[in-house]
């Protein structure tokens, strides 16, 4: 594909990726199917999108940082536990076959799947009322957490998800609160997940850093609007995307 043809696509793809991962979570999808089609390995996409998403949760970081909405020293416990499994999950994801990472990926759409269908940010908003404030970690919420980053290092997308739903279910944190610690859990665990892609030469930083100019732009949005209404649109779009990518990576494309 020329170049005057694939950067506004991967510029657009890490737009919508930014912006609803900041919003919600699972917008990788698109970033790892625009990086499939322009060409790049399973394996190295999954790696060249982490500059992208970098990049996008610092700018939302600082973003709820200027609103007052993140908690810096209260997320940066939690992002611990998470940034040591996603050690271990992004030397996994180095290691598998790009065959069975697609085959992975492919199930995982369709867990996502089920996930959106059950209306998990309504389900999650009424727990946080409930709950109503920070809860003290436990050692199974550092598991947990640790569990979450394992997933988060072998494959980012639908890790916004859930993240949201431990923060909530576990920690105590309002959807809002929620929202802008998981944007510096997930900056500070990609941190080494790039570092691990990096040294095993498993990115593309041309295409990775064009992408990530749309990441940054669409978080930034994201954050600055980040509302009820825009993550139940978001929720939908979703659907829609994740129903694709299920059907792109599991293959069932070819039977038409």
């Amino acid at each position: 594909m020329e170049w005057y043809y694939l950067y506004p696509i991967i510029i657009v793809a890490g737009f919508c990726t930014g912006f609803i991962n900041t919003l919600a979570g699972s917008g990788s999808v698109l970033a790892l199917i625009a990086l499939n089609l322009a060409g790049l390995p399973i394996n190295i996409a999954n790696g060249t999108n982490r500059v992208g998403i970098l990049l996008q949760n610092s700018v939302a970081t600082f973003g709820f940082k200027k609103q007052g909405k993140l908690d810096f020293k209260h997320g940066i416990k939690l992002a611990i536990p998470v940034a040591c499994g996603a050690i271990i999950g992004t030397l996994l994801a180095c290691y598998i076959a790009p065959g069975d990472l697609r085959l992975v990926i492919g199930i995982i759409m369709v867990i996502i799947l089920i996930s959106l269908f059950t209306n998990q940010k309504r389900w999650v908003q009424g727990k946080a009322t409930e709950i109503g404030g920070n809860e003290k970690m436990k050692l199974w919420h550092i598991i947990a957490y640790f569990g979450i980053g394992i997933y988060g290092g072998f494959v980012q997308v639908g890790i916004g998800v859930f993240l949201l739903t431990g923060l909530v279910m576990m920690s105590g944190l309002d959807l809002v609160k929620g929202n802008a610690i998981k944007v510096l859990i997930i900056f500070f665990m990609t941190i080494f997940a790039l570092a691990i892609f990096a040294f095993e030469g498993q990115i593309r930083w041309d295409v990775g850093l064009i992408m990530a100019c749309g990441n940054m732009a669409g978080a930034w949005i994201a954050a600055k609007e980040a509302s009820k209404r825009g993550a139940g649109f978001v929720r939908w779009l979703m659907i829609c995307i994740v129903t694709f990518a299920a059907a792109y990576y599991l293959g069932l494309h070819k039977l038409f």
